[in-house]
């Protein structure tokens, strides 16, 4: 199975001209996912192969990587007919009161191998089943909460570029909102969790949400202080 466009041979240099060109435009732009993407790509390959070898040891993660389930409209779909109390409602719940369509992630371009292709592109479907499950928004807050996360979680560079860009557009009230209250949930989240890369989250929209994320050791962002 080819994961979505055609994928790009690139030696060393090429390799650190598209991590710095991606960097600086999405450092100006934070909406490019285009970028991010590639920025992901670029400087991330020992830490999808770290990953890749992780879902090989576990079972849930053996299965997806010989199923290779994608997130997309046909495939999760049925988690909007699915009783209100379950994760698979939460998700659609999430993804349709910000009118979001699992359609939309941009393709894997520069992964070497169909592998770890398919890695980086599960890596960036399941994005929003974390932020339904930490129950984070999607602002800039949320944002680079859950990519401290993904940064305990698989040790990306571009998690960690990606907060310091974030932190650099908040004002200082959100400054000092996140380093003081969501920078700490964060740390301490990401490290107790289980192992995110290696649950098979379709296997489980039938699941109470609660439930579920008390298996997976998930505990929810914090509401802000009053």
């Amino acid at each position: 199975m080819m994961i979505g466009g055609a994928r790009v041979r690139l030696n060393v240099w090429q390799q650190a001209t598209v991590a710095m060109g991606s960097a600086f435009g999405a450092l100006m732009d934070p909406r490019r996912a285009d970028l991010i993407a590639a920025l992901g790509e670029t400087t991330g390959k020992p830490a999808f192969e770290r990953v890749l070898e992780r879902m090989k040891k576990s079972p849930e993660g053996q299965a997806i990587l010989l199923e290779r389930p994608q997130v997309i409209s046909a495939r999760v779909g049925h988690a909007w007919d699915m009783p209100a109390n379950t994760f698979g409602a939460a998700y659609a719940k999430f993804m349709g009161s910000r009118n979001f369509s699992p359609d939309d992630r941009p393709p894997v371009r520069f992964m070497e191998t169909d592998e770890l292709a398919y890695v980086a592109m599960r890596a960036r479907e399941v994005h929003d089943f974390w932020h339904t499950l930490f129950n984070l928004p999607t602002n800039l807050i949320g944002e680079s909460s859950l990519k401290v996360i993904e940064f305990e979680q698989m040790l990306l560079p571009m998690c960690l570029l990606s907060v310091i860009g974030g932190t650099a557009r908040f004002s200082e009230k959100q400054r000092a909102l996140f380093f003081q209250h969501y920078f700490p949930w964060a740390t301490r989240a990401g490290m107790r969790c289980t192992d995110l890369m290696c649950i098979y989250y379709e296997q489980h929209f039938h699941e109470d949400l609660d439930d579920v994320r008390r298996k997976w050791g998930i505990v929810p962002a914090p509401p802000p202080p009053q």
